[in-house]
């Protein structure tokens, strides 16, 4: 063989293409060795080198000593090639640093990552999901930020994440846009999606129940199982959908409110509607027929000599981490929801949510960290959140990630703190979260939704009004995160005058009120006049400012309340006496504001896009009161408390744009919440 045939020459096109992928490497390289100076300059000197599968990206690990010579929380450079930004997401960053850093023990995990590309940044702190966050924290405040401990089973788990997203998505649109199956729109298939996963998590939970049909008994496992249905085809259906009226009811998936009226999760006339039978092992293959658990070898280190963690021939739902199920359904629920058509219902995005709870959270671990581990004479946890607009219950399933972290803070990281922690958490998945909406399958998906998230008897049911309902009682609550309906309320002035109006008194003259503040009034179905007279109201007036006087009287003395509002609200003219209502009058001498009813710790306005997935372009903010506490004297009345300096920002763009009814994250527009939420945090 001569050496000419040894060598083949290349084609232009081929030469060229070699040529780029050597240029892309060289750029990669240059990229990451200047990141790597970068943070080196900040006291992150030390390198660890990791691997990744993609050849266009590069990844690194960087950390370094605190002022006590400890070893620093790990940042995880991740650079990524020109085009490819829409990478920059908190499911393809939380991929990333399972494939790259897998093989790492949690203290070598990673607990920020830094995403760049060239032109764009992004910065994230390593929960599940991952938060965005505006910056890094310094070599001497990094160790600040308590490392979560993994579940065992963690990394198996995220793995089934993107397997069961994958599958569900699949499944929607399989049934939407071919086998149809007695569902007439995409929010029927969702329905069907959550009773399957339902039934699945009683099938884990419940193994040994029975139910009858045509006078035999079966036991449900056996029944609902994906090769039992594969075998028995149309008659399984009909036994399931027998099992299904009759499991709905049972005790373990039902809610006491606090009125005492107790709330099953699916209602007498709610049943399932699917009917084919393919369409039933496709779903409940899926969710049954998961690959084994192993965590020996192909997870943990070499010099790592723990027994195997898991071994698990046939793993089940039970087995995936809760905030990781818990994440699957949030994502294929936004992802697959229609808002349009009528129903009022408006999935708040993402990142409003995040920040929202990052601020209030912030606020109750610096002022009143021990109210999260405090309980009452009865034993139960005395903390409790709300949400009286609760639609699929997004703000919840994020504060119960938040407050998991929080416990951290207030209950310890050590392992001897573990059992306590564990266990009083435990209570508070029972006890502390609160919702209502007046949409029944809001309430069906919300309750599936924290029932994957390990929370069954989370107390979400249907009211007919949350203005109104002795379902939801006053001062009971230390936080409230709501998106409330906005727009004139169908309300009559009568019925607005008989609910709304506990803090106005008649005047002498008879058609007149006079305004007398207490702790768990309200006056809003009325407004004042330039004598500041009170009057009924002679228009509809905004559902939001009779959320805004509901959400005031429902929580405690000193609890706090974040709700996107109109602008309207906050800079009408129109409105001011419902801004006086909140903060009271300016003293035009001392410049203090005295006979409101809360302090308005912080406003962001918000894009105008920010609800465009739902259909509309409403301005919004988000508006951060904290309710005065009750005076020492007489707990009717509010204390004399001064409102400080409000923290105030604009939000431009929320790290994506609207395209074709699909958030679009590949442009580089950044996410200005995770800088004001930072900003916020820090007290800039």
């Amino acid at each position: 063989m001569t050496e000419e045939t040894k060598t083949k020459k290349l084609t232009k096109a081929e030469q060229e293409k070699l040529d780029q992928a050597t240029a892309l490497k060289a750029h990669l390289v240059t990229l990451i060795d200047r990141q790597k100076t970068a943070y080196a300059a900040k006291g992150f000197d030390q390198q660890a080198s990791l691997k990744i599968s993609a050849e266009d990206q590069k990844v690194s690990l960087v950390f370094g000593k605190d002022n006590n010579g400890e070893d620093t929380h790990r940042v995880m450079l991740w650079i990524l090639p020109e085009g490819q930004w829409q990478l920059a997401n908190v499911d393809e960053v939380e991929a990333v640093a399972i494939e790259a850093a897998s093989i790492l023990d949690d203290i070598e995990f990673p607990k920020f990552i830094h995403v760049v590309d060239g032109k764009n940044e992004k910065f994230f702190e390593m929960d599940f999901p991952p938060i965005e966050v505006d910056q890094i924290p310094s070599v001497n405040e990094i160790n600040n930020y308590k490392q979560i401990k993994r579940d065992p089973t963690y990394y198996w788990s995220r793995e089934m994440y993107q397997r069961l997203m994958n599958g569900l998505d699949y499944f929607h649109e399989t049934v939407y846009t071919k086998t149809k199956d007695n569902v007439s729109n995409k929010n029927e298939i969702i329905e069907e999606v959550a009773k399957f996963l339902f039934l699945e998590t009683f099938r884990i939970h419940h193994p040994d129940q029975e139910f009858t049909y045509e006078n035999k008994t079966y036991k449900f496992k056996d029944v609902f199982d994906w090769q039992y249905i594969k075998e028995h085809k149309a008659d399984a259906v009909k036994q399931i959908k027998v099992a299904f009226d009759a499991l709905k009811e049972h005790q373990d998936y039902k809610v006491t409110d606090d009125n005492g009226e107790e709330h099953p999760i699916f209602d007498v006339e709610t049943h399932l509607r699917l009917a084919k039978p393919e369409n039933y092992l496709v779903l409940m293959q899926l969710i049954q027929d998961l690959p084994g658990v192993f965590l020996n070898s192909e997870f943990q280190k070499p010099k790592d000599n723990r027994a195997i963690i898991a071994k698990k021939a046939h793993p089940n739902l039970g087995d995936v981490a809760a905030d990781v199920l818990g994440r699957v359904f949030d994502v294929f629920l936004r992802g697959n929801f229609e808002s349009k058509g009528g129903m009022g219902v408006y999935l708040t995005p993402a990142p409003v949510k995040q920040c929202m709870l990052q601020m209030a959270m912030h606020d109750i671990l610096e002022e009143s960290p021990e109210i999260l581990n405090t309980k009452g004479k009865d034993g139960k946890p005395v903390f409790r959140f709300c949400d009286p607009t609760c639609g699929s219950y997004g703000f919840g399933s994020i504060a119960l990630g938040h407050i998991e972290r929080a416990l951290m803070e207030v209950l310890g990281k050590e392992t001897a703190d573990d059992v306590r922690r564990d266990e009083h958490f435990q209570a508070m998945l029972e006890h502390s979260f609160v919702g209502a909406d007046a949409a029944p399958l809001m309430v069906k998906l919300a309750r599936v939704n924290m029932a994957l998230l390990g929370a069954p008897k989370a107390n979400i049911f249907k009211t007919d009004n949350s203005l109104t309902t002795p379902q939801l009682k006053a001062g009971s609550f230390d936080l409230i995160c709501t998106n409330p309906p906005f727009g004139k309320s169908k309300s009559s002035i009568i019925d607005i005058l008989k609910q709304y109006t506990t803090d106005l008194h008649e005047a002498a003259k008879g058609k007149e009120w006079i305004y007398k503040p207490t702790v768990y009034g309200r006056a809003l179905g009325g407004k004042p006049n330039n004598k500041d007279r009170w009057k009924l109201a002679s228009n509809g007036i905004d559902m939001a400012v009779l959320f805004i006087d509901r959400c005031l009287e429902l929580l405690k003395p000193g609890g706090r309340l974040l709700m996107v509002l109109p602008d309207g609200i906050l800079c009408n003219s129109g409105d001011r006496y419902v801004r006086e209502y909140i903060m009271g009058k300016k003293d035009e001498v001392t410049g203090k504001f005295s006979g409101g009813k809360a302090i308005i710790k912080a406003v962001v306005s918000l894009p105008s896009d920010t609800f465009a997935l739902s259909g509309t372009g409403a301005k919004t903010s988000i508006l951060y009161l904290q309710k005065r506490d009750a005076h020492q004297e007489d707990k009717n009345i509010f204390a004399n408390q001064e409102q400080g300096d409000v923290f105030m920002a604009v939000a431009q763009t929320l790290g994506y744009v609207v395209k074709q009814n699909v958030e679009d994250y590949s442009t580089g527009v950044p996410n200005d919440l995770a800088a004001i939420s930072g900003a916020y945090v820090r007290g800039e």
